[in-house]
């Protein structure tokens, strides 16, 4: 059976906390199985028969009539959060150092041209982005607390919901869930 990898937005931030095993009984309720999740930051793996596109709208409109809040709801693969996490998005910037944030924002769709000259316009000496199909690579290099960019930046910019994990969390991800 597919093996999907759930990324919730407004898990255990902002005031909206989740205990995981409430969370995964909210999937379980869905018909989902083998659901499990990982970190308590809103990543739940399950597996489903059903596609990817449908699944997204039905756990989300679950997850907000169960909790009281919208909860955009990314799903991927474990093949392709495997390449998201193997994915070298700033090569030839090795020259400049490793960054202090690493970040990895997914989207629904790919973004519009429009939208990515929006968020183009944003880097900065601090921040700069690549854009790799559904998915928009971070490069901080300060801390992302001392970043003016965050989630709700990227948003604003491309006018979309997304959801933002470091590339360490993707990475132990797609090692615990190998393809």
């Amino acid at each position: 059976m597919p093996r999907y990898i759930a990324l919730l937005r407004a898990i255990n931030v902002g005031g909206h906390t989740v205990k995981m095993d409430h969370l995964r009984k909210l999937f379980e309720a869905l018909s989902l199985s083998k659901v499990e999740t990982f970190i308590a930051s809103g990543n739940v793996i399950f597996e489903s028969r059903a596609s990817a596109a449908k699944l997204e709208s039905r756990i989300a409109a679950h997850l907000q009539s169960a909790l009281g809040y919208e909860v955009a709801t990314f799903l991927r693969t474990p093949a392709e959060l495997a390449a998201v996490a193997e994915r070298d998005a700033f090569s030839g910037k090795s020259s400049i150092g490793k960054p202090a944030a690493d970040m990895v924002a997914f989207l629904h769709q790919p973004p519009k041209p429009a939208a990515k000259q929006k968020l183009m316009a944003l880097r900065n000496a601090q921040d700069d982005f690549s854009i790799a199909g559904r998915e928009v690579h971070w490069w901080c290099r300060t801390k992302v607390s001392d970043s003016k960019f965050s989630n709700a930046a990227l948003e604003k910019a491309l006018g979309v919901p997304a959801t933002m994990r470091s590339i360490t969390t993707l990475r132990k991800l797609a090692a615990k869930y190998p393809v």
